[in-house]
């Protein structure tokens, strides 16, 4: 496994680079931009251009994994290794000229995440983590960061479209709101998992949202020393269709799922 990691993470890389430099050429320029779905999702040309060359690139290394991509879906293989692509996280920011988006992958064997790549093209900034090697902002190592007080943290916010308006994630991102420093919601959500590896933020609440930008994120904070636990405070692993997820400091376990129960309260938990 050890030879087929150090390949996908070359190949990852390049990949990811590539997409974002074809991304920021089209940043802030006239292009097609379409709803995709009933939650107004945005699909611009940027996305297509980008997944094109993503999968193009680890298609002709490994011809025999699955590859999963948030435009183009499955490509119709099976295999222990499943690759998913996010094109462009953070669509809906790229089309209305907010230059916080980034291009990611992330692979899994035997749906536990083992690379992920993030690639921030606006701020040149290349994330990248590997099971058991820990996590790199261009090529230099980082870890998360502790602060005593939850009055002065500052917590990330990712929901799912289905559950916009349902009552307790309302609630709970409420809760949240107004219990810490800050809350924050940037609709790129590798972004704020690369944020939280480095320490720039202190935890995250990601309330029923699963998708390709996910894996790789949970990967890259596990490994700069965070962990990842349900709302009942089980330890997450392998993949889930609804996920209701924190991620913090490990010594601050205890705060985070207490700070999320009283949000909840009157509701049962997940």
């Amino acid at each position: 496994m050890r030879t087929l990691l150090i390949d996908a993470k070359k190949v990852a890389e390049q990949a990811v680079r590539e997409a974002g430099a074809s991304i920021k050429s089209l940043f802030d320029q006239a292009i097609q931009i379409h709803e995709k779905d009933e939650f107004g999702d945005l699909v611009t040309e940027a996305d297509f251009l980008a997944e094109k060359i993503i999968v193009e690139k680890i298609g002709k290394v490994f011809p025999d994994h699955q590859i999963h991509s948030e435009e183009a879906g499955d490509n119709g293989l099976e295999s222990d290794w499943l690759w998913q692509i996010d094109p462009l996280d953070g669509t809906n920011n790229f089309a209305m000229g907010f230059p916080v988006f980034s291009a990611s992958v992330a692979l899994l064997y035997k749906r536990e995440p083992v690379l992920g790549v993030t690639y921030e093209p606006m701020a040149d900034r290349l994330y990248t983590a590997v099971l058991g090697e820990g996590t790199l902002c261009n090529e230099k190592r980082i870890e998360m960061n502790r602060k005593p007080d939850m009055s002065r943290l500052t917590v990330a916010w990712i929901q799912g479209h289905q559950v916009q308006n349902e009552e307790k994630a309302v609630k709970l991102r409420h809760y949240i709101d107004v219990t810490c420093k800050r809350m924050i919601r940037l609709w790129a959500p590798t972004l704020q998992w690369a944020m939280l590896a480095k320490g720039d933020i202190d935890g995250i609440v990601l309330y029923n949202s699963e998708g390709d930008d996910l894996y790789g994120g949970l990967l890259m904070v596990k490994e700069a020393g965070g962990i990842i636990f349900d709302f009942s405070g089980k330890e997450f692993q392998g993949m889930n269709s609804e996920p209701y997820l924190i991620a913090c400091h490990p010594e601050q376990k205890e705060a985070f799922l207490k700070l999320v129960q009283d949000g909840l309260r009157g509701f049962n938990a997940q």
